[in-house]
């Protein structure tokens, strides 16, 4: 049985809660506001999964957390999230970090240092882009490495959604002023909070071979909205450096909501869906142009967390070596949202010079 400790009482800090204890796992939850703490035992947790869990441990910051972890997770907004991680890396030794994406801010403050860190200690890091563990991307990766509709083409991926069901998730906020979510310097807006789609668009590109995204160009709507100011929609052209080349779409003002990518290959095409149907996911797998019905693969939201947790409890077992959630792979995803800020305030092309590091100086 691994020990968890949950830094952060949100949304995701329930969720992730409720997925280890699925495994029954020992869980400590921390928050610094006990506001926070008693709305999870009170309301979040129970509203969701039934009842309250008895088991969870409830703590405040001035508390003893951390002692005895096996792996501690994150879910604090984003621009608190390194210092909190290198803080942990100081006073304990897990063998695990899951932070919840996206990974920081776009001014990329402390990646490199993370990065460093995270060598010298040992420390595996994750960053939490479940969608690249979900049934339906393990579906797609299986019909890439097969190589029956030849070589691919392009790749397309969309995250258009209104974040109503965020502010719906978290009744206590009035709207993105009251939280990172309106400020993307915070790591909110359409390209942070939404960067699932930039993620798996990088994900199915290596699975491809296509490597990493080495050029981004960038058109943000970025709007100022009382205090709050964040993109609403961003459009990014990616090239990788094989030379594949492809699209991202995310926003905050689409419903209904899609969550899709595609992949265009020379005989014929794959999609990947999320909430393709109400209760599944979805994949196309199509030979030629022609149209296909989805396979459908049934899923609940607390499935994304318990797939996640899975995954964590395989690596933390040794049974598995590779993460497609690792921390080199947030951190690349952090470098091309930092690059498309700067493609868009430039109007121009910004090419991502991988040998200097997760470091604004990469951007050129």
């Amino acid at each position: 049985m691994y020990k968890i400790s949950i830094i952060g009482a949100g949304s995701i800090g329930n969720h992730l809660a409720h997925a280890s204890r699925n495994r029954g796992w020992q869980v400590t939850m921390m928050d610094s506001d006990p506001a926070a703490l008693e709305r999870t035992r009170t309301s979040i947790y129970p509203t969701r999964y039934g009842a309250w869990d008895a088991e969870i441990r409830l703590a405040t910051r001035d508390q003893d957390y951390l002692s005895g972890a096996d792996a501690v997770f994150i879910g604090t907004p984003p621009d608190t999230h390194i210092a909190i991680a290198l803080d942990v890396m100081s006073r304990a030794k897990p063998k695990l970090i899951l932070i919840e994406k996206p990974l920081c801010g776009p001014d990329l403050k402390g990646c490199a240092e993370l990065h460093r860190r995270a060598a010298e200690t040992g420390t595996r890091v994750l960053v939490g882009y479940n969608h690249s563990l979900a049934r339906i991307t393990r579906k797609v990766e299986e019909a890439l490495l097969a190589n029956k509709l030849g070589p691919v083409l392009s790749i397309s991926s969309r995250t258009r959604e209104h974040w109503g069901g965020i502010f719906k998730a978290h009744p206590w906020l009035s709207g993105p002023a009251d939280t990172y979510l309106g400020f993307y310097e915070r790591g909110g807006g359409a390209l942070g909070e939404h960067s699932h789609a930039l993620h798996i668009w990088q994900h199915l590109a290596h699975v491809a071979g296509a490597g990493r995204v080495v050029e981004v160009t960038a058109s943000l709507d970025l709007v100022q909205d009382g205090k709050a100011s964040y993109d609403r929609l961003a459009m990014l052209s990616l090239a990788t450096e094989q030379g594949l080349k492809g699209d991202v779409v995310q926003d905050v003002i689409t419903a209904p909501t899609d969550k899709s990518a595609r992949i265009q290959c020379r005989d014929g095409y794959i999609e990947w869906i999320v909430n393709c149907t109400s209760g599944a996911d979805g994949v196309k797998v199509v030979h030629g142009s022609g149209p296909a019905e989805p396979e459908l693969l049934p899923k609940t939201r607390p499935d994304d967390f318990k797939i996640e947790v899975e995954h964590i409890d395989a690596l933390l077992a040794g049974k598995v070596e590779d993460s497609a959630i690792s921390l080199d792979r947030g951190l690349d995803t952090m470098m091309v949202i930092a690059a498309a800020f700067r493609s868009n305030a430039s109007g121009r092309r910004v090419r991502i010079d991988w040998s200097r590091g997760y470091v604004p100086e990469a951007l050129i």
